[in-house]
Parts: C-alpha cells; structure tokens; sequence
C-alpha cells in the first residue's frame, strides 16, 4: 500500500507525466530529494511507467476492443504472439481461461496486413468479437484511476496541470524520420531527462527540448502512464459491458469516469454500448461499487461483467512477474 507521499507523487505524474520533481516537491510541501527518490523506487519495483509515444489518432489509427476466445491449452502461446506486437495494447485474460481482451490500433479501412484480419484464420481462435470505439470518456490528465487514495486535492492538482505545459512557445511541427531515436528513448522512459535524451539521439540538450515541445504542440507526441494496480493491493479487476439509451450515453459515462474505482470509460460498437474498466482491491470492495456507485447511476439498463484473471500488457508496458517492463518488440 502507498503512504501518503507516495500517493501524491503517483497522482502528480499521472495529472502531469513529466512535470519536474521540483515542482511536486512544491506542492507537496516536501523535500525534493524525497520526491525524486520515492518515484524512482515506485518505477524500480515495477508500480508506475511513464511512456512517451506517437498519438496514434495523428496517424488516424482507430482503436478496437477485441474478444479472442481459444482453447485453455491454445490461449498463452496466442497471447504471447498478441502482446508483442506494439499495435495490441491493454491486453487481459479474463476467468475462465478461454477469452483473451485486448485493444487493438487499426485503421477504419481495409488493410490486408491487418492484424483484425489476420486473427480469424488462426487455427487457434475459436470465436472472435471486434468493437469500435467510438470515444473515451473521462480526459485521462484529469480523471485517472486513483483508488489508492492519499491522492492530492483540487488546488495542488490545479497547481500541478498549470506548468505541465512548460514555458515554451514553439510552432507545431510533423513528425519525420529524425525523430526515431527520440519515441524510442521516450517509450523507454517517458521521464528521461533532456540530456539523457540528448545522448540517445544525438542532439543537443536544447534541441531535444525544443523539438519535444513542437511535436507535443503539434499533437503528435503524447504521454501515458501505466500503473500496476496488483502491486498496490488491488486484486480485484471487472470489465463492465454496460447498455444504456443513446440519449444518456455521454451523462452516464461521464458519471462513471469520474469514480475513483474506474480505470476508463468508453464508448462502443456491438451489443453493448459501453465498456467500464473497474479495478477494486477484492471480491467484496467490487460488490460495493456494483452494488452502491453503479446502482446509484440513472438509464443503465443492463449490464454483464468480466473478470480478470490476468493482466497481460498495459497501453505500452508488458507485465512480466509482477512488474511493468519495457516491451522488446521483435
């Protein structure tokens, strides 16, 4: 479990992935010492990874919620092929161990090197379930998942949004093939500092500093940070697939995205039209959220629930005995 600083210093990053420790140490009223410290020991031990990587909407890449089923014996050896390739994120084995759910970056379009297109002739898939998504409820820079409590308050987290934007002022630019070395160092390390940056590319401190701030302007660079919830006592982790009337969709997902509990919140294709990730600390702590929060929410007509038994890949983080690691693509 996190004590107090630490809760505040995970909050932080998540409001603002690379906002200096100075300045959290700051808000916190804490030594800046111990904030750098504190942090580096969450993202030794596996807890929290902060990734730098190209906004996949920029490259007017779509996002899908897909369901593998395949047999007991068949489904590792899928998973294992699914996770490692970078366009599957978010990927989870749910009870049973026979459905395998992940997100998956495809364009609208047809593309024959598609991996949707691919899975249905895999001798292994037995079933398969694609959904778009539509849209994501909840800004994650404003609504993370923070069940771990000890979170900071309106006005710190004010404080800490407003200079997440740095100081400076530079034009949009696009992306070209200069900038590989650069999303290769910030998928390793979306908190690298400038001159650990500078090393990896070749450029100057200045120039990494300024070009960061052109791709960011231009939408193209974006931040996430993976959080390993088991490793702060939260076991327990639900996919709620969710039917609600059109006209209430957006009131009810907002509603939602907004607990504590809910890691995110989105819009879908299919028989449900919405998909809620819940992560709770057990078996009890969920039956209170379903049973309290959600019950408590207007216009949801029905609603089914998955388990999970085990989390596989974060947005860009594999999970490898009990930690976030780098993922080595081949």
């Amino acid at each position: 479990m996190l004590d107090a600083l630490d809760g505040k210093i995970l909050h932080a990053i998540q409001l603002a992935p690379r906002v200096p420790f100075r300045r959290i140490a700051e808000v916190v009223e804490a030594p800046e010492q111990a904030v750098a410290r504190r942090y580096r020991k969450l993202h030794r031990s596996g807890v929290v990874r902060v990734i730098g990587l190209l906004n996949p909407q920029v490259l007017g890449d779509s996002q899908w919620v897909v369901r593998v089923r395949a047999k007991p014996d068949d489904l590792p050896r899928l998973a294992e092929a699914l996770v490692r390739r970078p366009e599957v994120t978010h990927a989870n084995v749910l009870s049973g161990w026979t459905e395998l759910v992940c997100i998956v970056r495809a364009p609208l379009g047809e593309t024959k090197d598609s991996i949707l297109q691919r899975l249905p002739r895999t001798s292994t898939v037995l079933g398969l379930e694609v959904d778009l998504i539509l849209r994501v409820f909840g800004e994650a820079a404003r609504t993370p998942w923070t069940a771990y409590g000890h979170t900071l308050d309106a006005e710190q987290a004010a404080l800490i949004q407003r200079d997440s934007s740095g100081t400076l002022s530079i034009a949009p630019a696009a992306a070209d093939d200069q900038d590989g070395p650069l999303f290769d160092a910030l998928a390793a390390d979306g908190r690298a500092p400038h001159a650990r940056l500078a090393e990896h590319t070749g450029w100057s401190a200045a120039r990494v500093k300024r070009r960061m701030a052109a791709l960011e302007a231009s939408g193209i660079l974006a931040f996430d940070v993976d959080v390993l919830p088991e490793r702060l006592g939260f076991y327990v982790s639900a996919m709620l697939w969710l039917t609600t009337p059109p006209r209430h969709l957006a009131a009810v997902a907002e509603k939602l995205a907004a607990h504590e509990e809910v890691a995110s919140a989105v819009a879908v294709s299919g028989r449900n039209n919405l998909l809620v990730v819940v992560i709770c600390r057990d078996a009890a702590d969920l039956y209170r959220y379903v049973s309290e929060r959600l019950a408590g929410i207007n216009h949801i007509q029905s609603y089914d629930m998955s388990i999970r038994t085990q989390r596989l890949k974060q947005a860009a983080s594999l999970i490898a005995h009990g930690r976030l690691i780098h993922p080595a693509y081949s």
